[in-house]
């Protein structure tokens, strides 16, 4: 047991914390040290904390001071914006998060243990990332391994702690030092070179400690294998010592190794260039370990051209970097977050952010990746020699991080793949570019395609041992006088057989350029090209999408799909339709190279049915074009989008047919196809797929390769590029035979998934993030298009498709199978596939006759719900009668009535209500008001003429006349309308009440309808004025009814009315009036409802009016809805105190 008492300063955890390690007393610093050496001696055990639940602290180590190369100033942030990635992705951890404390060492071995145990005292860190310093990563790794804790190292400088049996915690993301020797090696055996000389050193001491470990092991590795001639290091700050040294390892080796930081190995290169060394015969190769800053010194003195020389026999062995947009965004973010606490960075760009930063960045990823796999074993999290035991050993562990690919070989080391950079000019700068790769897992290197555009200023690469020695002293002997007799003699006839040689090898050109002038079998004129239209009918159609040149004149058919725009010239040629593609006039200048013509011959001898046939090329200016065969019904990509619908043997046809070519164009001699994707598979009249858009890349190219661009690149055409291909910064444009596969895989899953939306439709990325995680997977996996749950018929065998397919765009292009294999998959998944659409045909025809008998069905069906709809919207703007002898075509003539009732309502107040209310809440307030309104009037043979602002205007007896019925209708409305307006509650003012004011009249109108736009059924007359009279000069919650009205009331018996008196109506004079109380039979709302909630129309028992004479009713009077629930009841309005 161990009983610490620890004179500490606290630590604060929140996202990244910091601290002074250094800071405080000697006295304090004695004092932990002490303890520490007691707990590690005595106990051996980490200190008790609790911790959170579901939090795992990170302890990060680094120094502020800016000076380092690993500075938390100059990297500190791209620990916390792994932590972010972390957090923010469940399936890593699911509900456990991460955070970071961090504390300035200094690079000093008391303070970073110091910190250490802080860190594990106060807030139970479950890692550690850094020290970066070697002699403080070597104590503290010490102390990691007796607490068991894992440490990630991101710099890795230290050789002792590659000793596994005494720091078994410690795991580093960086290669190992011997690496970089290897890589060497095998490039001096790629150009045969066997003697070498070592030049490095530094400028300062942080230079010297740098390099002073790369240098023991690749000296080590060098004597082993190569004949070391001299190893120097100095002071690179001398310019005398490097003039000196450099002159005489000039005298000595011819291959000169240079070890140092950027800038000191540019001034050692361009000193060998002022020494005259840059003529071709030597050859400087320089290491980079870590550092990407040379890119920077040798780009950013491209105005110098004489600086730019000194680069001209000069390689640099440095890690393989993915020179894409994903590279460079993510050291751009660890700058833009330097600034925030607790690093307070003042760097002025991202190029000056630590290279270290992607090593802190996917050390954190690791991690996360090691505790998962601990926690879903079922392990202790804390266990750290578990963790690291499972990172080193776990092949699955695998993902692609900002340095990199991460995966461990079998010795627990980190494989990194290194290239060989060369500057070469690219577009109008000039840039480093891999010449050669060096693969780490199978420790093979490979020339890249940009080796071959390497300048060797003597024709070839310099021997790394001169003939005649580098004093001439193994050349004297040529110099004697005998040699001169014997060379006299020779050099004649020497010179005969030469000139006969040049004379034979001449004549045999000139035979070989008769008989290529007599194979011009691929040249057309223009003239013999009839050019012609589509017949109408025809779909559009495309022979690539690779390239889209506008050529002169010619008709042209031009089809809009979707997105895609394709534009193609149809012609007759020696009564064959053929497709048109015009080229830029460059080509004239590349159809004689002998490549070219070879191109020719070998698109010449592909026969196949399911290729589309080369006729040949014009090269009549300004008509320079590809001739190919026509196809009618235009791209796969266009059928599979069109209104037939297709079934499965439609659709496996289609694909055994492109099995079938590209099987064939693996066997030729074009190897592969290089651009294969729905848009450049067409269909013909034949419903036969032919794969189109293969070859002749020169010709429509310029080049043979491909150079993805950093800058605004068309994504979406890179999703059926292979990954391997994509991480590649230039790749052939004739792709690979496993990219090709990929390819298939990805066209394969758009045939049996029909979409439009290409093939990452309903992934929510946009395809910058797509293309970005297709070249560098995320540690969750690849990315690939979804394969939705869809029921498959059983003769297809839908699942084991869907397994082909995922095989077929496997990440490892190893396990992608040939097509030989999927030919033979495909035609067991359905034995119909291999057979031709036709053969088929005829029995299909009938199906799809009556799937389009099924569509016209279907399309009646809609058109007739859609006449539904229309007619009930007209019948709410018109009385049913009105309207159904509109819709039948008829007029309708103006029409007098004898007798109808009319009814007018208005809010009282309503005007002081809106200079209170907002415009929404006032519209609000009359939808509510008139949906209950629309909602009574359906129960009475009654018909809503308009509503005018607060207005309300009701009428019965017309168009349908009703007798005496259309006074007793309106009546109970009128009382049904004041029982509800008492349950009406206002939204926005729910403690007040609205009073309706209310009047009636009854008398002959004349009726019709008025206007052509937005028809209007119309009153016309003076009882419609004395109805609106009435109820301007009624009382609020009352009913006003006129003399007229209050005649057919009495006359029916049911209803109790009060007399008003002699009033003065304006036009009228005084007129008797009365109010309008009650009707025997029920009353509203009933005794037994509910308290005063929010009034609701019941719909229950609604009898709307039928268009009939009310002669022809039953003579029994119709009962309402709400006389039902309150039979035997009077139906009383309330008295309201206004």
């Amino acid at each position: 047991m161990c009983v610490c008492v620890c004179v500490r300063e606290p630590l604060r955890v929140m996202g990244v914390c910091v601290e002074k390690a250094g800071d405080g007393s000697r006295r304090a610093g004695v004092l932990l040290l002490s303890v520490l050496w007691v707990c590690v001696v005595v106990g051996g055990s980490r200190p008790p904390h609790p911790r959170p639940a579901g939090r795992f602290v990170l302890g990060f180590q680094a120094p502020l001071n800016a000076s380092f190369p690993f500075s938390a100033r100059r990297l500190g942030s791209a620990i916390t914006l792994a932590v972010e990635k972390v957090n923010a992705n469940p399936a890593l951890l699911g509900n456990l998060t991460l955070a970071v404390a961090f504390m300035d060492t200094d690079c000093d071995a008391k303070a970073s243990l110091r910190a250490f145990i802080q860190m594990q005292w106060n807030r139970n860190i479950s890692a550690l990332f850094g020290p970066p310093c070697p002699e403080e990563a070597e104590v503290t790794g010490l102390l990691a391994s007796s607490w068991n804790i894992p440490m990630f190292g991101f710099v890795g400088q230290s050789p002792k702690m590659d000793n596994a049996a005494v720091y078994d915690t410690y795991i580093k993301v960086v290669p190992p030092l011997k690496r970089i020797g290897e890589v060497l090696v095998k490039t001096l055996d790629f150009f045969g070179w066997n003697h070498v000389a070592m030049v490095g050193g530094g400028s300062d001491s942080n230079t010297w400690d740098k390099v002073d470990a790369v240098w023991k092991s690749v000296e080590e590795q060098l004597r082993e294998r190569k004949e070391v001639k001299a190893a120097l290091r100095f002071d690179s700050s001398s310019e005398e010592l490097i003039q000196r040294n450099i002159r005489h390892v000039a005298t000595v080796a011819r291959v000169i190794v240079v070890l140092s930081n950027a800038e000191d190995s540019t001034a050692l290169l361009k000193e060998a260039q002022r020494q005259g060394l840059m003529g071709g015969e030597y050859v400087f190769i320089l290491i980079q370990q870590f550092e990407d800053n040379l890119w920077k010194c040798a780009v950013g003195s491209g105005r110098d051209q004489s600086s730019m020389r000194a680069f001209d026999m000069a390689f640099v062995i440095a890690q393989k970097t993915y020179e894409g947009y994903e590279y460079y965004d993510f050291f751009e973010q660890v700058h833009a977050r330097l600034t925030d606490a607790p690093y307070y960075s003042n760097l002025t760009s991202e190029a000056e952010v630590s290279p270290y930063a992607a090593y802190l960045h996917d050390a954190v990823l690791l991690y996360a990746m090691g505790l998962k796999e601990v926690i879903n074993d079922g392990l202790d999290p804390q266990d750290g020699r578990e963790l690291v035991k499972k990172l080193k050993h776990k092949a699955n562990i695998r993902f692609q991080g900002a340095s990199g690919l991460i995966h461990f070989d079998e010795e627990g080391e980190r494989n990194v793949d290194y290239s060989i950079f060369d500057l070469q000019p690219v577009g109008d700068i000039s840039k480093f570019v891999s010449v050669l790769d060096f693969d780490s897992q199978a420790k093979s290197i490979r020339p890249t395609p940009r080796f071959t555009s390497v300048f060797w200023p003597m024709g070839k690469p310099p021997t790394d041992d001169p003939l005649c020695g580098f004093d001439n002293e193994l050349c004297e002997w040529l110099y004697s006088d005998k040699v001169m007799v014997i060379l006299l003699v020779l050099l004649p006839l020497v010179g005969g057989a030469a000139l006969l040689f040049i004379t034979v090898l001449t004549l045999q050109k000139v035979r070989l350029q008769g008989r290529l002038v007599d194979a011009r079998w691929w040249q057309i004129n223009h003239s013999d090209i009839t050019t012609i239209k589509e017949p109408k009918g025809f779909p559009s159609q495309s022979i690539s999408t690779t390239i889209s040149k506008n050529g002169s004149g010619g008709s042209q058919t031009i089809s809009t799909k979707g997105q895609e725009h394709i534009y193609i010239t149809i012609g007759l040629y020696q009564g064959n339709q053929v497709a048109i593609k015009y080229l830029k006039n460059q080509a004239l200048s590349d159809v004689r190279k002998p490549s070219v013509i070879q191109e020719f011959n070998m698109m010449r001898e592909l026969k196949h049915e399911n290729l589309v046939q080369f006729f040949g090329v014009c090269i009549d200016p300004p008509d320079v074009c590809l001739v190919m065969q026509y196809c009618r019904k235009g791209s796969l990509k266009d059928v599979l989008n069109s209104e037939v619908e297709l079934d499965w043997m439609f659709k496996l046809s289609f694909t055994y047919d492109i099995v079938n070519g590209m099987e064939y164009l693996h066997k030729s001699s074009l190897k592969s196809h290089g651009n294969l994707k729905l848009s450049t598979c067409l269909v013909d009249s034949r419903l036969q797929v032919k794969l189109s858009g293969f070859g002749l890349w020169e010709l429509k190219h310029g080049c043979k390769h491909r150079l993805v661009p950093v800058d605004n690149p068309c994504f979406e055409d890179l999703y059926w590029t292979a990954p391997e291909l994509l991480r590649e910064v230039y790749f052939p444009l004739n792709g690979t035979q496993k990219g090709d596969v990929y390819s298939f895989a990805i066209i394969m899953r758009e045939i049996l998934y029909s979409t439009d939306e290409g093939p990452y439709h309903g992934i929510k990325l946009e395809p910058k993030e797509i293309t970005r995680q297709l070249r560098a997977p995320p540690p969750s996996g690849p990315l690939r298009p979804n394969l939705p749950p869809q029921v498959l018929p059983d003769q297809v065998q839908g699942e084991g498709l869907l397994e082909l397919l995922q095989v077929c765009w496997s990440e490892n292009p190893d396990l992608r199978p040939p097509f030989s294999t999927i030919r033979r998959r495909v035609r067991e998944a359905s034995p119909d596939s291999h057979t031709n659409i036709l053969d088929n045909m005829v029995s299909k025809l009938e199906k799809y006759a009556n799937h389009l008998e099924e569509v016209v069905e279907d399309r009646t069906n809609q058109l007739t719900v859609e006449k539904a709809r229309a007619d009930k919207l007209l019948s709410t703007m018109l009385p049913r009668y009105i309207a159904e002898k509109l819709m039948a075509g008829q007029t309708v003539e103006p029409q007098s009535y004898n007798m109808v009732t009319v009814f007018f309502s208005d809010i009282v107040g309503f005007t002081s209500m809106c200079s209170v209310s907002s415009a929404m809440e006032v519209i609000a307030l009359l939808n509510d008001l008139y949906t209950l309104f629309d909602d009574i009037i359906t129960i009475y043979d009654v018909y809503k003429v308009e509503t005018i602002g607060d207005a309300y205007m009701v009428a019965s007896g017309l168009p349908i006349v009703n007798g005496d019925k259309h006074v007793d209708e309106i009546s109970t409305m009128a009382l049904h309308f004041l029982g509800a307006i008492k349950l009406f509650k206002i939204r926005h003012m729910p403690n007040e009440r609205l009073a309706l004011r209310i009047g009636i009249n009854s008398g002959p109108v004349v009726a019709g309808v008025v206007g052509t736009s937005m028809p209007r059924y119309c009153l016309f007359g003076d009882t419609v004025n004395t109805a609106s009279r009435m109820e301007s000069n009624s009382l609020p919650l009352m009913i006003h009814i006129s003399q007229s009205t209050a005649d057919v009331l009495i006359k029916l018996g049911t209803f109790k009315l009060e007399e008003r008196g002699d009033i003065e109506i304006k036009g009228k004079g005084s007129q008797k009036t009365f109010w309008l109380k009650s009707k025997d039979g029920f009353v509203f709302p009933p005794k037994d409802s509910p308290g005063p909630t929010c009034y609701k129309t019941t719909h229950e028992d609604k009898m709307p009016p039928k268009a009939v004479d009310s002669r022809d009713r039953p003579k029994t009077q119709r009962t309402h809805s709400f006389a039902k629930m309150a039979a035997d009841t009077t139906l009383a309005v309330p008295n309201i105190d206004i």
